[in-house]
């Protein structure tokens, strides 16, 4: 049986692939509409360039700070060292936040942002001390993480004192070279933040003799044997509950909270 011809074979492709594409063709009147567009587009950009880049409009005028307690917004201002009247865009703010951070110890946070079209905000957030630290006639400020960021002559009210009272021989010797002073500090920061408010309030000093042998000293002479800094919640809850037992004890111990013991009177 003889083969499809030639053209036999290319009239069934044509009925399979359909007719070719049309070629679209662009009218003059397109391309001049199609340039334009360009030509304007390009405009835009190369004017939004300048007004960032080069224009009088968008620099830097003035510098707001919030969120100061014991700072001074102009004390922020100078150690930030903002570039006034550098291109807005053209300000390095992680560099400010760096400069704030080596500059000032007691500020915790800071957000750095541009406010169009000439300012620079400062959101500060301050460390707040949880311990004092005594030290030549002044107080060191310890915060929430155990860093040491300020000195001041005035202890703050509410804030009770550390004493690092370890021995620098026996077992204590022994836990004050495997922690180290810093870390005992953090401790002892612990065991503050875990302190329940009905104590905190008149809590004066956290005494710490070694990692886990920490004791609270309160206003009225009364003591408490924390112990370590683990199982804080637990022996908060336990101290408030003894202390309502036995409200005329003088010493509480709660080192151990499924055991906890009063003495005194």
């Amino acid at each position: 049986m003889a083969g499809s011809t030639t053209a036999e074979r290319g009239e069934r492709e044509r009925e399979w692939s359909g007719p070719p594409p049309p070629v679209r063709r662009f009218g003059r009147r397109q391309v001049r509409r199609i340039i334009a567009s360009a030509v304007v587009l390009a405009f835009l950009g190369s004017g939004t360039f300048w007004l960032l880049y080069g224009s009088d409009l968008v620099r830097v005028e003035r510098v707001s700070v919030s969120g100061t307690r014991e700072l001074t917004p102009a004390q922020v201002r100078e150690a930030a060292d903002v570039p006034l009247g550098e291109q807005l865009v053209s300000v390095d703010t992680d560099a400010i936040e760096a400069r704030l951070a080596s500059r000032l110890p007691r500020i915790d946070t800071v957000d750095v942002s541009r406010s169009w079209p000439h300012g620079i905000t400062l959101k500060v957030t301050e460390r707040t001390a949880v311990l004092l630290v005594h030290k030549g006639g002044k107080f060191v400020e310890v915060d929430d993480e155990g860093v040491r960021f300020a000195t001041v002559s005035t202890a703050p009210k509410g804030v009770p004192a550390l004493e690092l009272a370890v021995s620098r021989t026996g077992s204590a010797a022994a836990s004050l070279r495997r922690f180290g002073e810093d870390r005992l500090t953090r401790e002892a920061v612990r065991v503050a933040g875990a302190i329940p408010a009905s104590v905190a309030h008149v809590t004066r000093g956290v005494k710490v003799r070694s990692y886990d042998d920490i004791s609270l000293e309160l206003a009225d002479g009364r003591t408490v044997d924390w112990g370590s800094s683990e199982k804080g919640a637990e022996k908060s809850r336990t101290l408030t509950a003894l202390m309502k037992a036995e409200p005329g004890a003088r010493h509480f111990d709660v080192s151990v909270p499924t055991a906890p013991a009063s003495a005194g009177s």
